[in-house]
């Protein structure tokens, strides 16, 4: 064991005589090894595979004196000696390498764990940060085109863009960090604590990481541990307010509610068609601060709107104006696969929300439109459906079904909307996964009973991998399928 204690040293100390082992090599992985190997940490990097790309820069770490070893069983054995362990999210608490370092003693950090310890405490720039179930990187995305409105000098960092170490070492300084963070990050965290904090939404996700949703749900509550400005929850989620009760706050810390409804005082909402302020204006009691339309935002989607009131829930508490807000939240644009617009044609739109992996995230897209075409299906984890079809049953025109588990979902359409037309679209007579000549026939089926006025929307509910590399390919492969058969038209 180091004479060094590796829970005491930040960003000004030197780590040499440090033992770290970093598990993973992703984006994460890389930083961490990176930033403490400049530290003078000694450096072990173990991972069970690697991309291209990523095996040059393991090599590029093992010439700055890092030991990488990628490969089939390269996690199963916590190195000796070790001080620390840096764990990406791909590792479960129950993974041997957390297991033996929990049984040695050793101290289990994610890499926003890390970061947060490497602050420069000088300059130290405060995070807004943000989870849930769904909607975090789109709120993360809109939070950091505010605060850039307003002039400061900031970055999307945690589980999207930038990693969290990298951010923080930066020579120069942020002013201040819009951070994702997932529940396996925060599993691993002990002492960040964010200026301000959201929590957008729960639902059943990743059970089988955490072993039950209350330890889901807990690990999401922990981003708002020691939050000195703001706990922003979801009105319409009284879930994400237990959390905020339950949370140990700095005294002083307010919890601002958000709701597509008219807000009460202290929280963000929607009046008519305008986002209103009624938390952080001075008579908030009888008024309320216009921040934007909702023809200001880049879709009218329920959870879009929800995600933009987050955003600007968290920039408001950090004193950001009005007319920033509204225009950051004017040149957002979300990434692509997020409730996007492929094609109009005969009064039909289809739209790509191939992003969509989980009910929660498809209920949320149907909730959008009247009328619909539903494409859905891939691989549902072990995730059921029974409730969206319930809640989205009136909207459904026909439904389209692909992938591996598309069955679980046939099977909740017979019980709860049994007059809803089904097809099925297997992956082929040979069995293997050709994702363009998939999606033709799913653009085909769907044209055939879509009408005037419909929506064919692809929000599978599932991941993608049982057909697609990611989900990205997925839509990819959805709104090639669609200009293609409009161009024949």
């Amino acid at each position: 064991m180091s004479a060094l204690d590796a829970t005491t040293l930040g960003r000004h100390d030197r780590w040499d005589g440090v033992d770290a082992t970093v598990a993973g090599f992703g984006a994460s992985g890389y930083a961490a090894t990176d930033n403490l190997g400049f530290l003078g940490a000694t450096v072990t990097a173990l991972a069970e595979s690697a991309t291209e790309a990523q095996q040059e820069q393991a090599d590029l770490m093992r010439t700055l004196g890092a030991r990488v070893e990628i490969g089939p069983g390269a996690t199963e054995v916590l190195p000796d000696p070790c001080d620390v362990l840096v764990v990406s999210p791909g590792f479960r608490p129950d993974s041997p390498l957390v297991r033996q370092a929990e049984e040695r003693g050793v101290p289990i950090w994610s890499e926003p764990e890390l970061a947060w310890r490497l602050r420069d405490t000088e300059r130290p720039a405060p995070w807004l940060a943000v989870t849930g179930t769904n909607g975090k990187t789109t709120t993360v995305q809109m939070l950091e085109s505010i605060l850039r409105a307003a002039g400061l000098r900031t970055v999307a960092a945690g589980n999207v863009g930038l990693p969290l170490t990298e951010a923080v070492m930066d020579p120069a300084a942020y002013d201040v960090l819009a951070v994702e963070l997932s529940s396996f990050q925060l599993h691993f965290a002990d002492t960040l604590a964010a200026e301000s904090a959201a929590v957008l939404n729960l639902a059943e996700d990743h059970v089988d990481w955490h072993g039950s949703f209350d330890a889901y749900a807990a690990d999401k509550g922990r981003i708002y541990e020691q939050v000195w400005n703001a706990c922003v929850y979801n009105a319409m989620d009284h879930r994400t307010e237990e959390l905020v009760r339950e949370a140990d706050v700095v005294e002083g810390a307010r919890a601002v509610g958000f709701t597509l409804e008219v807000p009460q005082v202290g929280m963000l909402g929607v009046v008519e068609d305008i986002l209103v302020d009624r938390a952080f204006v001075e008579e908030r009691a009888t008024s309320a601060a216009e921040l934007c339309t909702i023809a200001d935002l880049a879709s009218p989607a329920p959870h879009f709107v929800q995600n933009a009131l987050a955003a600007a829930a968290l920039a408001r508490a950090h004193g950001i104006s009005q007319s920033a807000v509204r225009e950051g939240l004017r040149a957002f644009r979300p990434d692509g696969h997020r409730i996007e617009l492929v094609a109009s044609g005969d009064g039909i739109d289809w739209i790509d929300d191939s992003k969509a992996t989980n009910p929660h995230a498809a209920a949320a897209s149907l909730a959008a439109y009247e009328q619909v075409v539903w494409v859905a299906g891939g691989l549902a984890k072990g995730a059921r459906f029974e409730e969206l079809v319930q809640r989205a049953r009136q909207s459904l025109r026909a439904v389209v079904l692909i992938g591996r588990d598309r069955a679980v979902i046939a099977e909740a359409l017979e019980r709860h909307a049994p007059d809803v037309p089904v097809i099925e679209v297997d992956a082929g007579e040979t069995g293997t996964v050709d994702g363009a000549g998939l999606m033709a026939r799913v653009v085909g089926a769907a044209a055939e009973v879509a009408r005037t006025g419909d929506t064919v929307l692809l929000a599978p509910g599932c991941a993608s991998m049982d057909q697609f590399a990611d989900y990205k390919a997925r839509g990819d492969a959805f709104a090639a399928a669609v200009r293609a058969a409009i161009a024949r038209q």
